[in-house]
């Protein structure tokens, strides 16, 4: 790296704070630390690009840059270093071409580091921004690589960042291990309120990979559990292709549940990814009727008619609703899939579930998500929405009860 471009990225990553941007990340407490934690050590990085600090400028600069650090591998989870690959597809390991570097796949032929890929590594070092939501695949992709680490005897360490949900809303189902899988690895609920670094102390702590691996989090300062990322002053740099702002974490569990459902659109393909609820030949205005008569605190459902450039039934007009959040705190964000399930069938007549084996489409992965299929059996039997939610309230306790020793603020 020239000198020019070394002085221009330690100018950068050394530039105060704005007078309202009080959480410093992770990745900006280790360069204020002079990367003693990474002091000697040839280390790999596990980013994509949120891997970033205040000033945009990226992990892999900032490392490359970092003198006594030896940058030496990347590893990309699901869409990869780059996040250029969609959705569910397989991620191949290449050289990356701005630095020379090999660029793992951990989302195609493996999921875990291979002992090949860590040959010669002293760390690892994690830097994703998720989304608070269990069914995010970065976090399944952290815990996997921990346990490769333990394995390899390579240190794991996290660069921490915010929860965007905040770290005290806690929703949602248990995961049962028969539905373990990569949309939903650890026995938390749908939404957990932890940051990346204490949900990787839990991962340690709790047992659940097969050895604890040595676990370093550089913690943040200044983050408060009651922050959603609106109030981090935070730029945001899309954590995957659909999820675009600081905003997007709320409405992708709000509806990523139903999105698993072979007719439902929820606005991904259009303009608003996860905003939306839709469906072919459904009243828009009687929707959101029925909707806003659940009197769900903190959120509005407006209606709405589009046509998706890619979807089910591309180019054809569906009506539903948009979402709006008048109080992102209070908003019930998980149990929004189930009340408009509930709405779907009350306003269209709709069998979703019906619907999706007729199209030959599984309704596995709705299962793997929600963790359990009791959530489905319980729709498919009309239990009311109601129900279903305050079932989860049970595992919701003990978990937060479970939690309190990985805290870290």
């Amino acid at each position: 790296m020239n000198l020019f471009l070394r002085s221009f990225l330690m100018l950068a990553i050394a530039l105060p704070w704005t007078a309202r941007g009080e959480v410093k990340l992770g990745n900006e407490v280790l360069a204020a630390g002079h990367f003693k934690v990474l002091q000697g050590k040839r280390v790999g990085l596990l980013t994509n690009p949120s891997g970033v600090n205040r000033q945009l400028v990226s992990t892999i600069d900032v490392l490359r840059a970092a003198s006594g650090v030896k940058l030496v591998a990347l590893f990309g989870p699901e869409h990869g270093v780059y996040g250029a690959v969609g959705a569910g597809d397989t991620v191949a390991d290449t050289t990356d071409a701005s630095t020379g570097l090999p660029a793992y796949s951990l989302y195609g032929k493996t999921f875990r580091p291979t002992p090949e890929m860590l040959a010669g590594l002293d760390a690892i070092v994690y830097d994703l921004q998720d989304t608070g939501c269990r069914s995010y695949t970065f976090v399944s992709s952290m815990g996997v690589a921990m346990e490769a680490c333990a394995e390899a005897g390579v240190e794991f360490v996290v660069l921490d960042r915010p929860d965007p949900l905040g770290g005290q809303r806690i929703e949602g189902p248990m995961l049962e291990a028969s539905f373990r899988s990569h949309v939903g690895y650890w026995n938390v609920p749908y939404v957990y309120g932890l940051t990346c670094g204490e949900l990787a102390r839990m991962i340690n702590g709790e047992g659940w990979i097969k050895k604890p691996c040595k676990l370093t989090v550089v913690p943040m300062k200044g983050w408060k559990r009651s922050m959603v990322w609106r109030d981090t002053d935070l730029p945001w740099v899309p954590s995957s292709p659909h999820v675009p702002h600081g905003d997007s974490a709320l409405y992708q569990v709000a509806t990523g549940m139903l999105g698993e459902l072979y007719s439902v659109s929820t606005g991904i393909g259009y303009t608003l990814p996860f905003e939306c609820i839709a469906i072919p030949d459904l009243d828009p205005h009687k929707f959101a009727e029925q909707l806003n008569g659940y009197q769900l605190p903190g959120v509005r459902f407006y209606p709405i008619t589009y046509k998706p450039y890619y979807f089910t039934f591309s180019n054809q007009p569906i009506g539903g609703v948009q979402i709006f959040f008048t109080d992102r705190a209070a908003a019930p964000l998980t149990a929004i899939n189930f009340y408009a399930y509930e709405a779907l069938k009350k306003v269209g007549d709709r069998d979703l579930f019906a619907e999706s084996v007729k199209a030959k489409r599984s309704v596995s992965m709705f299962d793997k998500v929600n963790g359990t299929d009791a959530s489905r059996k319980a729709l498919e039997a009309g239990t009311p929405a109601s129900e279903i939610v305050a079932s989860w309230k049970a595992g919701e306790q003990a978990f937060r009860k479970d939690r309190k020793k990985y805290l870290l603020y």
